[in-house]
Order: structure tokens, then sequence, then C-alpha cells
């Protein structure tokens, strides 16, 4: 897994969108993959947590034939939580504050979800395929601390109802 690539890619959405706050990935199963997180949120217990969220939507959209989950979001009275799906074996936690403009998030999240499911399952991702450079923070922005070397049983399939 190209540890550089996966922490560009959570670096370069944060600075897209306006009021992110936090980001995370992890595995379907709660494993920490990598973060970039306030000293007041425990890392790995944001990837569990987003896990079994993530678990109960899924289950809920297919249960409800809404077909394959996307996205959910829950919002709070300091800000939102979005959690999305990275094909079955991963999700992408974005937390923000009162101002992060949760449509804007939406959009450019999908290609995001996508060059992060090719880092995990080791597919080279094309040079220059991140952001636009007019989307791009201010240089000297801060980089993204990979928390985890390896996850195992990471591109295993998550169990059926996951």
């Amino acid at each position: 897994m190209d540890h550089k690539a996966l922490a560009l890619e959570m670096r370069e959405l944060r600075e897209q969108v306006a009021g992110i706050t936090d980001t995370a990935v992890a595995a379907a199963d709660g494993l920490l993959i990598a973060a970039d997180t306030a000293v007041t949120i425990e890392p790995e217990g944001l990837a569990a947590l987003s896990a079994a969220g993530l678990g109960l939507a899924r289950r809920t959209a297919q249960a409800t034939g809404r077909g394959t989950l996307r996205r959910t979001v829950t919002y709070g009275s300091h800000g939102c939580a979005a959690f999305y799906a990275v094909g079955d074996t991963a999700l992408l936690v974005v937390l923000g504050d009162e101002g992060m403009d949760v449509d804007r998030l939406h959009r450019v999240t999908q290609p995001v979800i996508d060059r992060i499911e090719s880092i995990l399952v080791g597919k080279s991702v094309p040079a220059g395929a991140a952001a636009a450079p007019e989307h791009r923070a201010p240089a000297g922005a801060g980089t993204v601390p990979v928390l985890a070397e390896a996850v195992p049983g990471l591109l295993q399939k998550a169990p059926k109802g996951v």
C-alpha cells in the first residue's frame, strides 16, 4: 500500500472543503488504516465506531431496498460526521465543523474514494490525479500522519450484510 499517496488524498480532501476538521480511513471491520485527527479524538475508536455505523447503514439500505450504500451523514450540534463506503472493504470518515459545506464535500469525495480504493488494493494512482491546483489550500498545509502500516485481511470481502 502506498501510504504517501493515501496521506496525500486525505490531505487534499481537507484542502478542497472548508470546515473539515478530521479524516480517517478504516477497514470495514473497524481497524484503523490512516488518520489525520485532532488529539482530542481517538482514531482507533473513531475507526471502530464508524465501521459499526456504516455496517448498520448498509444493512438498512439493503433491508429497505435502497440499493448499495454510498454514504451516511450524522449531524450534531457542533458539526457533522460523514461516512463513505470505499468499496466493500473500507470506509472514509470525514468530520467537520458547523461551517463545513456538506454539499461540496459530497461532490468532491467520489473521485477521492475511487483513488483511495485503488491505493488500498495496490493499483497505481496516476500522477496528478488528485485535486486540481485551484482547489488546493496554500502551500505549507500540514501533513497527514499515517498510523497503520498494513491491515491483515483488508482485501478480503466483508461478510454478507456488513
